[in-house]
């Protein structure tokens, strides 16, 4: 699984990228198989993790 570390603080595109994504600006977001988590919903990672 890839892991990408981005800094919506320091990059104006990134920010504009989260909220296209997520419609909010609101941080952690986690991308698992195109199914996007705002926050640390940790029930919703691992049933997305376990998914085959």
């Amino acid at each position: 699984m890839p892991f990408e570390d981005v800094n919506v603080v320091e990059s104006a595109d990134a920010r504009d990228a989260l909220v296209r994504l997520t419609g909010r600006m609101a941080v952690p977001v986690i991308v698992v198989d195109g199914q996007v988590v705002v926050g640390f919903d940790r029930a919703k990672l691992q049933a997305l993790l376990a998914s085959p």
